[in-house]
C-alpha cells in the first residue's frame, strides 16, 4: 500500500528454546532481507502490539523537487507544485486534540461490521510539517489513526497548500 514501517511492535508466543537474546538474530536469519528483527523483549501475557501502545507515530513525506530519484520514488509523494506550505502548517495544528475524525478515514468493508460501535474519535497529541532539504514530511503523534486518515489529512493540506482551502475550514470538516 505504499506504507513502511519503522519500529513497528509484534507480539508472538512461543515455546523455542532460544534465548530471548539470541532470538532477534534467529529471526533475521529466516526473514525476507525487506525485514528485520531490531530488538526482542519479553512482555506480559496481556501485551497487545496495537492496543497497549501509549502514541503512535505516522510520518508522510512529500519530494518537492522537480525530479524524483528512483531510489526514492516508493517512500515519497512526488509533488513538486507550488504550495503555500506556511498555510498548510497552520492547518496542521487545527487537529491537535480530541476529535472525531470520521471525515477523515476510509470506508473499509472488511475492517466495519453492521452495528459497530468503535469510535472515530482519536486524540492527537502533535501535528506539524517540517522542511527536511527538499522533502516536507508531516508528521503525526497520536494515540491511534483511522483507515487512511492520515493520507486524507494530508490530502486535505494540500488542497489548503494550493489555496484552495483555507486552515480554518479542517474544523469543519
Amino acid at each position: 500500500a505504499g506504507v513502511h514501517a519503522l519500529g513497528q511492535v509484534a507480539s508472538f508466543t512461543t515455546s523455542s528454546p532460544i534465548p530471548v537474546a539470541n532470538l532477534a538474530g534467529a529471526l533475521n536469519d529466516v526473514l525476507p532481507r525487506a525485514i528485520r528483527t531490531i530488538e526482542v523483549s519479553e512482555a506480559p501475557a496481556e501485551f497487545h502490539p496495537r492496543k497497549s501502545a501509549r502514541a503512535k507515530i505516522y510520518r508522510y513525506r512529500i519530494l518537492r523537487s522537480d525530479i524524483c530519484s528512483p531510489f526514492l520514488a516508493r517512500y515519497v509523494w512526488h509533488y513538486p507544485y507550488p504550495l503555500n506550505e506556511q498555510a498548510m502548517s497552520i492547518a496542521a495544528g487545527q487537529v491537535v486534540g480530541e476529535h472525531d475524525f470520521t471525515s477523515f478515514a476510509a470506508v473499509d468493508p472488511e475492517r466495519s461490521q453492521p452495528g459497530d460501535s468503535h469510535s472515530n474519535v482519536r486524540t492527537i497529541f502533535s501535528s506539524q510539517w517540517s522542511r527536511q532539504g527538499d522533502e516536507l514530511v508531516y508528521q503525526l503523534r497520536g494515540n491511534g489513526f483511522l483507515h487512511h486518515m492520515v493520507r486524507n489529512l494530508v490530502g486535505t493540506f494540500i488542497l489548503v497548500g494550493k489555496e484552495t482551502l483555507q486552515p480554518e475550514h479542517i474544523g469543519r470538516i
